[in-house]
């Protein structure tokens, strides 16, 4: 599974893409699951207050499922002047 990253997630992540192994990706189903293990992996992402997921260039629910073939994006919240 491949994730876009933006933002402060790129920043945080020091890349933008991320990579998870297939093992792993078996067992995350969910944008939720996802959401947990890459804030268990990257505590820093649990500071972003309105992170959002797109799957496959749609913003995602929690409960939306997930696979390995999904492009998945992590979009931070924007600001600006």
């Amino acid at each position: 599974m491949n994730i876009l990253l933006f933002g402060v997630t790129k920043d945080i992540i020091g890349c933008s893409s991320l990579s998870i192994p297939v093992a792993k990706v078996s067992s995350l189903k969910t944008v939720k699951a996802l959401r947990e293990y890459l804030g268990n992996t990257y505590p820093e992402l649990k500071k972003i207050g309105s992170l959002a997921v797109a799957v496959n260039n749609n913003y995602a629910e929690d409960n939306t499922a997930i696979d390995t073939y999904d492009e998945i994006a992590l979009i931070p919240p924007v600001s600006g002047g």
